[in-house]
């Protein structure tokens, strides 16, 4: 094969990203050179960290430049080796981004040993957003047995694991979903105490109503209509993991009531401690007992995760703006491989 598509940032998007802030392309074969990799993508991860990257705004990471591919992690084959330590058909999970093939450099992969746990689970529970689940709760959320844990988006790839490790910490586990069949899954399927769906009418009674002894530990990955009915809850040092706010990613102002008086005043009255993270800060540490931890509970079936496959590279501009609108269920994986 002598060529490889790839799809690009055509043009920043002004709110809710649409398909033209996409262009799919194509390329000659690029050829490593020592100590790199060419690869072939078997599975792309889409997840909501991307819709930060297409805007130019400032942020923790330098955003995808227009005309540049997309940036994603992905389960990878190796196709041509100038490294001795890897070989033709090795799996290796890197960011090579929205493209068919890649060249990565040795330094920045790790490889992927084929067992009884999918490979795709390295970009879900065993990836990205486990870890962040883990180490989210681990370090900032630290559960007791008996205190309370309500997580937003609780049936995406992160808040369904905060969830469940908040059970086998022996603390009650209340999940806020999008629709009736996502909260069924939470609490047929995972184990959740309680969730509740946050489009009903009456979201903030039925939360309320659900955590009877009040919240110690929210771990948002939501923002926007949840807070407020949050809030109220909190109980005296409760603590506060903010990990995403996808529904503040597009920019579009939030009508209604300014709750930054009251969150304050609550955070003040009673010490709350809110921290915002993302999980590389916590990479050296702890990634190694994560795996350790959380592989054996994988691969027995005790902890569970859900993946929303799609086919083809040429979906993942629809995958993508349907995730950040909820329309997934599970984790967004966008599988090339036949």
């Amino acid at each position: 094969m002598s060529a490889y598509w790839r799809i690009v940032l055509a043009s920043r998007p002004a709110g809710a990203p649409t398909l033209d802030n996409f262009r799919v392309e194509t390329g000659r074969m690029p050829v490593p050179t020592s100590g790199q990799l060419l690869v072939r993508t078997l599975y792309l991860s889409i997840d909501p960290y991307m819709r930060g990257r297409m805007s130019a705004a400032p942020s923790y990471a330098q955003p995808v430049a227009v005309g540049q591919t997309m940036e994603g992690e992905a389960i990878a084959e190796v196709v041509q080796s100038r490294d001795p330590d890897f070989h033709e058909g090795d799996l290796v999970r890197s960011k090579v981004g929205w493209c068919t093939h890649a060249i990565v450099d040795t330094r920045h992969v790790s490889r992927i040993q084929p067992d009884a746990i999918p490979i795709t689970a390295y970009l879900s529970v065993l990836g990205m957003p486990g870890f962040t689940a883990y180490v989210g709760l681990k370090v900032i959320g630290q559960p007791k047995p008996g205190e309370t844990l309500v997580v937003s988006a609780a049936a995406g790839p992160v808040g369904s694991l905060v969830g469940q490790l908040a059970r086998l910490a022996g603390a009650r586990a209340v999940g806020i979903a999008g629709g009736a069949m996502k909260c069924r899954y939470l609490m047929t399927t995972l184990g959740f105490d309680s969730a509740v769906d946050r489009h009903a009418e009456d979201f903030a009674r039925v939360l309320q109503e659900l955590c009877p002894d009040g919240i110690d530990i929210y771990f948002e990955n939501a923002g926007g209509a949840t807070w407020p009915a949050v809030l109220p809850l909190l109980n005296r040092y409760a603590r506060v993991p903010v990990c995403g706010l996808i529904a503040l990613y597009n920019g579009v102002s939030q009508a209604g009531r300014d709750w930054l008086p009251d969150t304050m005043l609550t955070v003040l009255r009673r010490s709350l401690l809110i921290r915002g993270f993302i999980n590389t800060e916590f990479v050296s540490e702890h990634y190694s007992e994560f795996l350790r931890e959380i592989e054996p509970m994988v691969a027995t079936g005790r902890i569970r995760y859900r993946e929303h496959m799609v086919d083809g590279l040429d979906a993942a501009p629809s995958a993508f703006i349907g995730m950040l609108e909820g329309r997934n269920f599970g984790k967004v994986i966008v599988k090339l491989v036949q």
